[in-house]
């Protein structure tokens, strides 16, 4: 025999092939279809347990026996999943209405496993025998099994509207769908109103279904989320827990949680909240139990002495899944395809089945009474002439004989002949014929509404009518959620989440950044902060622990760090370096840090300068952020350049520019106008062959020492430096030198009290700020280290006495 081989693209046939598989797992798995809210493996579950006869009138049954059951006979898939989704049904915290009845272990709202199926029994529900009722009468189209051996039913008659009252979750190629469960009376009272007016519009309709109903409770917000999703498909809710707060002895506070938002895994959420507890994220908590019973759930928080619980339980809502977003995203099977279902849409679809099911089941009914109405017709007509019928039955020769034979003298049809033969003895009696005037009279009504029903629209409608309000009286429960129609905005304030400390927070040079004890401080005088040789503070300032700094980079960059949060250290400890707590790049460096109590200022703002002469200013307040594990950009630096400076400025102010080569330009802060974060500025300067060595706010009477790399110092007031435009070439502050000229190392204002140091690579001079004469704006100063003595200059800075 010949072998045949394809050339084909991969491309093609993994298209082909994908295609394929994602419709089957489209139509055939994941997505519930629209008119009896189930998906293929529950529909198949439901229907074997209904044809074995495992019904809620009957004892309960094995699992695995059902389980084998829908293996061997409709779904070819791994019992696991079989008994995963037999075990969801049964969840009253997963179901509205469980579909199924289980005893044993069937999981918890902690996220345990249920028992093996070996272990648990199970039944239907009195609901779903509603899904599955007159499913014997030629309701819903019945197809082959896999293996072509029996048949299995593609969707349910459904006698209440399932999709909505249990809702949906599951993941496809290409779609996902998230429906959420409804209370079983107000989902009826919105098919009754469809009924009656099929262009109903959805605010009318949810006067009667105000929203999703879970069955573990918990408070919804939003009903604009709702009813963007009953109109469109897709919605967003807020679903937080139910709690309350308690008052215990001693001042004490506890909050109590006894309903949680759906889905939401309970054990989980208790270990979260301890889990703030022990990083002292949240240092309100004092212990939290579980206290949950078979009454119901409790999950207590006890609070320490004195801590508002309110704000403790707004901080929990906000950042552990006591209170989470409900997304709605009702995609179903919907005349064989996958569709974004509103509202309407939804209950059209249920309305449709409904109409083709009750008519279906009519036409079955009609077909079977008028075929039982043919053979009472035949009996009460064979009673009548009962002696001729016996004398030609007598004279046959055999059963068949005699049926030809009275069909023949008689005419009666052959079924009507089998039935008379068929007759036992005592059916003669006269009781019978009474029995049987009676039935005929009785199918008589029967068939007349039957066509009633077939022929008339009104007649079908008032049947689904009269169905649904008996399975709305039988099953209706009261409401679970509670409505709320705006989402709360929660304000957490960080007085709740850390307590207010006094602290010392040092910075140096080198990055090494802690906060200390005032009592650790005073230890020390002050004196003596722990760091490595040739490092010094950049900044040292009392703070409180509810305070934030600000520490920016020499790459545009800024780290936003909360006092709370840095290591507390003794202060002859050398602190951790910052790039232990925000990861940093290979040759960044801290160049500035300011520290602030609020970060809501919208009046200051932030100004930043680069070696090459931008500047740009942004408002204090865009530099908050919730989340700040990395450094983030506060101005977008080239390669080739660097940032050098960042102060706090307000419109008022002006700032000062000086270069390496010593010119200086003062200008208004209003000049550079303000920008976002992560953008590059405006020219601050011109330059030639230089950079920017200093930038900082000057007032009119402030006066700058000066520092060149030939080890002389200055002193000059900034008046001489007049008040011009941005972007210019400023002003000489130096006397240029054809040989050896001067060039600027570093810049200081004036600090009366303090003392200047100089850092040469053999040798610190310290000189008291005070004592330093003034020079003129050309002068070069005078010379106090001598660098081809002591060394180049390797760092410029003021210390306190």
């Amino acid at each position: 025999m010949q072998e045949k081989f394809q050339d084909l693209p991969l491309e093609e046939v993994m298209g082909d092939r994908f295609g394929r598989y994602s419709k089957y797992i489209i139509q055939e798995r994941a997505l519930p279809d629209a008119r009896d809210g189930l998906k293929p493996v529950q529909r198949r579950i439901l229907y074997a347990m209904h044809t074995e006869g495992n019904t809620q009138d009957k004892p309960f049954r094995k699992s695995a026996k059902t389980v084998g059951n829908v293996i061997g006979n409709y779904h070819p898939h791994g019992d696991s999943s079989v008994y995963e989704a037999m075990v969801r049904m049964s969840q009253d915290w997963k179901a509205r209405h469980m579909l199924i009845e289980m005893h044993g272990n069937n999981g918890s709202v902690d996220g345990d496993p249920a028992a093996a199926m070996r272990y648990t029994e199970a039944r239907l529900s009195s609901i779903a025998g509603e899904l599955l009722r007159d499913i014997t009468k030629d309701t819903v189209d019945v197809v082959p099994n896999f293996d072509d051996q029996d048949t299995e039913p593609t969707v349910l008659p459904a006698r209440f509207p399932n999709l909505l009252v249990n809702g949906s979750t599951g993941i496809s190629a290409g779609y996902a769908t998230d429906i959420p469960p409804h209370n079983l009376f107000e989902a009826i009272e919105a098919v009754l109103m469809r009924l009656d007016n099929p262009k109903v519009t959805v605010d009318e309709l949810m006067t009667v279904i105000k929203g999703p109903d879970f069955p573990t409770g918990g408070i919804i917000q939003g009903t604009d989320g709702i009813k963007k999703a009953y109109e469109t498909g897709r919605g967003k809710i807020v679903v937080r827990a139910k709690t309350a707060i308690e008052q215990l002895k001693g001042g004490k506070e506890q909050i109590v949680v006894t309903e949680l938002p759906y889905d939401v895994n309970k054990a989980n959420l208790v270990k979260r909240i301890d889990e703030q507890r022990l990083d002292k994220k949240l240092d309100g908590i004092a212990e939290i139990r579980d206290e949950s019973d078979r009454t119901g759930l409790r999950v207590v928080i006890e609070l320490k002495k004195d801590i508002p619980a309110q704000g403790i339980l707004n901080y929990l809502l906000k950042i552990t899944d006591l209170q989470v977003t409900y997304n709605f995203n009702m995609i179903a099977i919907h005349r064989r395809r996958p569709t974004m279902m509103t509202l309407p849409l939804l209950l059209d679809a249920y309305i449709e089945h409904q109409k083709e099911v009750v008519k279906r089941r009519a036409t079955f009914d009609l077909a079977r009474a008028n075929k039982r109405m043919h053979l009472v017709e035949g009996l009460i007509k064979a009673l009548s002439i009962l002696d001729e019928v016996i004398a030609k039955i007598r004279a046959s020769k055999d059963k068949r004989d005699a049926r030809q034979g009275i069909m023949d003298a008689f005419d009666f049809s052959e079924a009507q002949a089998e039935a008379i033969v068929s007759l036992q003895l005592y059916r003669l009696t006269n009781t019978d014929i009474t029995e049987l005037r009676a039935e005929h009279e009785a199918l008589q009504k029967e068939i007349a509404l039957l066509e009633g029903i077939l022929q008339s629209p009104a007649k079908l409608i008032a049947v689904i009518r009269r169905e649904l309000k008996a399975t709305q009286k039988q099953f209706a429960e009261p409401r679970r959620s509670l409505l709320q129609a705006k989402i709360e905005e929660l304000e957490v304030t960080l007085d709740v989440l850390v307590p207010s400390e006094e602290v010392i927070v040092s910075v140096t040079k080198d990055g090494y950044i802690k906060r200390t004890s005032p009592r650790s401080y005073s230890a020390s005088s002050g004196k003596d902060l722990a760091m490595k040789e040739s490092d010094y503070a950049l900044f040292e300032q009392p703070m409180n622990t509810q305070h934030h700094l600000l520490l920016f980079t020499n790459r545009g960059q800024y780290i936003y760090q909360p006092v709370h949060e840095l290591p507390d250290i003794r202060w002859k400890d050398l602190g951790q370096h910052i790039s232990s707590i925000v990861p940093l790049e290979a040759e960044e460096e801290i160049i500035a840090v300011h520290g602030f109590a609020s970060m809501d200022s919208t009046t200051d703002f932030m100004m930043t300068v680069t070696e090459a002469g931008q500047v740009k200013r942004t408002v204090v307040a865009d530099y908050k952020v919730s989340r700040y594990s990395r450094a983030l950009k506060t101005m977008n630096v080239k390669k080739e350049d660097a940032m050098m400076a960042a102060f706090i400025v307000t419109d008022k102010d002006e700032v000062t520019l000086v270069t390496t080569e010593g010119q200086a330009l003062r200008f208004r802060v209003d000049e550079v106008p303000p920008t976002g974060l992560r953008t590059g500025g405006v020219k601050g300067m011109t330059l030639k062959d230089e950079r920017v060595i200093w930038a900082d706010t000057v007032d009119a009477n402030e006066r700058l020492i000066i520092v060149t790399q030939r080890g002389a110092v200055k002193k000059m007031g900034i008046e001489e430096v007049t008040t011009s435009n941005r972007a210019k070439r400023g002003v000489q502050i130096l006397s240029i030198l054809k040989s050896n000229p001067h060039q600027i190392v570093a810049v200081e204002k004036d600090r009366k009290e303090a003392l200047l140091v100089i850092e040469t690579e053999k040798h610190q001079e310290e000189i008291a700020m005070g004592d330093l004469p003034k020079n003129d704006r050309l002068s070069n100063g005078s010379f106090k280290v001598d660098p081809k003595t002591d060394g180049a200059i390797r760092a410029v800075y003021h210390k306190m006495p």
